[in-house]
């Protein structure tokens, strides 16, 4: 389940991969099948029982490991997030080492998984933390690594195993992360990566019953749909669903800096980001200026080959999602900003 649909040339049980900034296919992947789920779901299951029986010291010796290995291979996915996702190449290293990063503070929690001992009449209640079982984690396009890990580092240090579904345009980051956790020592089945629509194999995870929670980026409207289907079997879910806030400029601010730092507040990402500022609300006293410092600091945006270090703004993730950030202005809609946008290179 995501806000994504396989590109209209895929065979029903396969995915085309392109890069978004030269529309190139660069990889056919597997698309799932309910069948593929339920097999998935049953290997895990399996693993997840030989990996909750581990003492936690040496669960969190092998996520360390993991996160050794993502380490040793942050240019490999930090290229691969830059062809599948058309992130800057400065944005995606960042990203492969937020991976690392959540890891390795997940083998931390790994050994602190402790209960509670509560005083109560009598003597006292003993509280204990244990696995659910097999966790469902649907990740989206935007931030495809760091959002899956985000479910995934802290299902497995729990105890947990993960089946992760990414979304369709960007599967290749997840996949490669499944290798090196086979590579690092995990036990086989316990993180498993099922790419696939999100209307079969999204749908097919969230409903199954050997699936004990299911964890959810992505739009309000498929949040809803999956909160329902889990209250049906009072199944656990965490969703993280779309937001925007607005920057706010009051009149005693350093406006030079407010306007300066303002674009990459909701250009960045290419404004991919639930948490992007794409409103700037300005006390009127000081609009004026604001705005004569912001046109500026917007067409100095750099646009380019993603790959370039110097690019801070890529494409967006498909033509579909750019018809439909330009359905949003109309061709007629009055300026915020009068001059040119941000141009690419070349």
């Amino acid at each position: 389940m995501s806000n994504e649909h396989p590109h209209p040339d895929d065979h029903p049980h396969e995915h085309r991969v392109l890069n978004p900034a030269t529309e190139e296919v660069i990889a056919t992947v597997p698309a799932a099948t309910p069948g593929d789920v339920a097999a998935a779901v049953a290997r895990a299951t399996g693993a997840q029982r030989r990996w909750a029986a581990l003492a936690p010291a040496d669960r969190a010796r092998l996520l360390r490991r993991f996160a050794a290995a993502v380490d040793g291979h942050l240019e490999e996915l930090a290229a691969l997030e830059v062809r599948e996702a058309g992130h800057p190449i400065g944005n995606a290293r960042w990203e492969a080492g937020n991976v690392r990063d959540l890891l390795d503070y997940a083998a931390g929690g790994a050994e602190r998984l402790s209960g509670a001992q509560i005083p109560v009449a009598g003597g006292l209640n003993v509280t204990f933390h244990e696995p659910l079982g097999v966790v469902a984690v649907i990740a989206p396009w935007n931030f495809p690594m760091p959002i899956a890990a985000w479910g995934t580092a802290p299902a497995l240090a729990a105890g947990n195993a993960v089946v992760l579904k990414p979304a369709e345009t960007t599967p290749l980051t997840a996949l490669r992360l499944a290798e090196l956790a086979l590579e690092a020592g995990l036990p086989e089945g316990l993180f498993q990566v099922l790419p696939g629509a999100g209307p079969v194999a999204g749908a097919a995870l969230v409903e199954h019953s050997g699936v004990a929670k299911v964890v959810f980026t992505g739009s309000t409207a498929v949040g809803k749909e999956i909160m329902a289907k889990c209250a049906a079997g009072v199944k656990r879910v965490t969703l993280e669903l779309g937001g925007k806030s607005p920057n706010i400029v009051f009149a005693d601010a350093d406006i030079e800096r407010a306007a300066a730092s303002a674009p990459g507040s909701f250009l960045d990402n290419t404004g991919q980001d639930c948490c992007a500022r794409s409103r700037i609300l300005v006390q009127a006293c000081v609009y004026d200026r604001f705005m004569e410092l912001l046109a500026p600091a917007v067409t100095s945006f750099t646009v380019g080959d993603p790959a370039d270090p110097a690019t801070a703004m890529g494409p967006l993730i498909s033509a579909a999602q750019r018809e439909r950030v330009r359905s949003y202005v109309p061709e007629d809609a009055p300026a915020a900003i009068r001059g040119e946008a941000p141009k690419g290179k070349g």
